[in-house]
């Protein structure tokens, strides 16, 4: 369906933006004391071990 006024929205529809946006705030907003805790630096550190590793099999292979 094609409404006349692009930028208005007709009575039957819901957006639900602020609705499900709540939610994700909620659930990412929430810190729990069961998570797993690792450091940014150990991640990219991780990372750029491994593609190091990937790039040395593909050129001993």
């Amino acid at each position: 369906m094609v409404d006349a006024e692009p930028g208005r929205m007709s009575s039957g529809q819901n957006s639900g933006g602020l609705m499900s946006s709540a939610g994700l705030v909620r659930y990412f907003d929430s810190e729990g004391r069961n998570a797993i805790r690792i450091d940014p630096k150990s991640v990219m550190a991780f990372s750029t071990l491994f593609g190091v590793a990937i790039i040395l099999l593909n050129i001993l292979a």
